[in-house]
């Protein structure tokens, strides 16, 4: 369950604050009736702290990383979405992605990035258009053909591809990289 560890900790926090309420009203019950000194009124203060302080911490730590947890998720399936629209469409702008996402474009570029660095996205991308391009690395490693203009591709360095007549720009996984340093250096 993404995020679960919000609600743990949110039960962790309330029956911590519950259980100090209950010992209060011990307290003040053993107070009215003289059944308990002040020195075992602090020991048992002491002692209750002693067990509900880290309860709640815990709960607050698992409460701020549930929500962590859940916002880095957000991204994730963000990320996803900007995958499969290329992937469904063949190609995309990036503002049918920021109608689509409902984001800043900067978003959506740090997105489109970040998917490139973690070698998800294997395609092209002209920036200028702001136009992304679903194509197989191998394909373009076979016919070094630009998907935007036709135009030949040159070998710009690791895992890119740049079109020197559209400036579009395509990215390669790692193995299709490999094979186009290969290709290159014979």
């Amino acid at each position: 369950m993404i995020g679960g560890g919000k609600t743990v900790g949110l039960v962790m926090m309330i029956v911590s604050a519950a259980l100090l309420l209950v010992f209060g009203a011990w307290l003040l019950t053993a107070f009215s009736t003289a059944e308990t000194s002040s020195g075992g009124a602090v020991l048992g203060l002491l002692l209750a702290l002693l067990v509900m302080a880290p309860l709640f911490g815990i709960g607050a730590y698992l409460f701020r990383k549930g929500g962590q947890e859940q916002a880095e998720y957000a991204f994730v399936a963000k990320e996803k979405q900007i995958l499969n629209a290329v992937l469904a469409r063949g190609q995309v702008t990036v503002n049918e992605l920021i109608a689509d996402l409902q984001l800043p474009r900067e978003e959506i570029e740090k997105m489109i990035q970040d998917l490139v660095g973690k070698q998800l996205f294997s395609g092209a991308i002209n920036w200028e258009k702001g136009v992304l391009y679903s194509v197989e690395s191998q394909k373009l490693t076979g016919d070094h053909k630009c998907p935007n203009c036709g135009g030949d591709v040159q070998f710009a360095g690791k895992g890119l591809i740049v079109c020197p007549y559209c400036g579009s720009q395509v990215f390669l996984t790692k193995r299709a990289a490999a094979e186009t340093a290969t290709e290159k250096a014979a």
